[in-house]
C-alpha cells in the first residue's frame, strides 16, 4: 500500500507567500504623500511669485486721475548680484506731460525730448557704484496727467554693471512687466489742483498690490479644491 507524501516545505512557504500579501491591509500612504508634497510645492511657488512681484521696477501712485499735476516715483531694486548702472523711463506722453525731475545724490538724468520739447524719456546714470544687490533707489518726477488720459503705461530699461539690460516692457503677468497706473475719470466741473497745492501722496506698497492679492486668494483657492478632489479620491 502506498503512503502519502508529504508536502515539501519549499511548496507550504510557497503557498503561505502567495497569500501573505492578500492577508495585509492596503495602505493609503502613497496618495497622502502626493497630496502633501503638491501643497508643498504650490505653497513654494506662491511665495517666489509673491516674492517676484515685490522686484519689479514699478511707478508710484499705482492710481491718478485725469487732469491732475502728480509726483511720480520710480522704485527700482536690484535682482543681481552686478549693481544697477543705468535706469531709462520711457514717458507716456499720450496720457502724461512731464515737468520736472528731482536730483538725485551720486546720479545724473539726461532728458530726452520731442521735437515740441516735450519730455520723452528720462535717463539716470550712476555717478557712483549704483545699487548693489541688497539696494533700491527712488527716482521722481513731476507732471500733469492729461484732461483725456488713459492708463499710464511706463516703459524701463535697467542696466547693470555686467552690461546686461532687463527690458521692463512686457504685459501684465510676464517676467518683466511695464508697470500701469490706472487713471480715474475726472469729475465734472473740478479743477486739478497745481504742483504747489498738491497734497503729499500716500506711501504705497506696491502699485499692483490689489491684483497680487486677487492672484493669491485664487491661488489659495485652486490649492484647497485640488487637494479636497484628491482626498475624496484618496478614500
Amino acid at each position: 500500500m502506498r503512503k502519502m507524501r508529504k508536502p515539501s516545505t519549499t511548496k507550504r512557504l510557497r503557498f503561505i507567500d502567495l497569500r501573505l500579501p492578500k492577508l495585509l491591509p492596503e495602505r493609503k500612504v502613497k496618495p497622502l504623500a502626493k497630496i502633501g508634497s503638491l501643497f508643498v510645492s504650490c505653497l513654494l511657488l506662491s511665495l517666489f511669485l509673491t516674492a517676484a512681484a515685490q522686484a519689479h521696477v514699478v511707478v508710484l501712485p499705482s492710481e491718478t486721475t485725469q487732469g491732475s499735476y502728480e509726483t511720480f516715483t520710480m522704485r527700482v531694486p536690484t535682482e543681481k548680484e552686478s549693481p544697477t548702472v543705468k535706469i531709462e523711463l520711457k514717458i507716456p506722453v499720450d496720457n502724461v506731460s512731464i515737468s520736472r525731475v528731482e536730483p538725485k545724490p551720486d546720479w545724473k538724468y539726461e532728458l530726452s525730448k520731442d521735437a515740441t520739447g516735450e519730455i520723452t524719456a528720462i535717463t539716470w546714470t550712476a555717478a557712483g557704484n549704483g545699487l548693489s544687490g541688497t539696494e533700491f533707489g527712488e527716482f521722481k518726477l513731476q507732471g500733469k496727467v492729461k484732461d483725456d488720459a488713459k492708463p499710464l503705461v511706463w516703459k524701463a530699461y535697467q542696466t547693470y554693471g555686467n552690461g546686461s539690460v532687463v527690458e521692463w516692457t512686457g504685459a501684465a503677468g510676464s517676467e518683466t512687466p511695464a508697470s500701469v497706473t490706472a487713471v480715474k475719470t475726472k469729475t465734472a466741473g473740478a479743477e486739478p489742483a497745481s504742483p504747489g497745492r498738491q497734497a503729499p501722496a500716500a506711501p504705497e506698497a506696491s502699485p499692483s498690490a490689489l491684483p497680487l492679492y486677487l492672484s493669491s486668494a485664487a491661488l489659495s483657492l485652486s490649492v484647497i479644491s485640488l487637494l479636497v478632489s484628491l482626498l475624496r479620491k484618496a478614500k
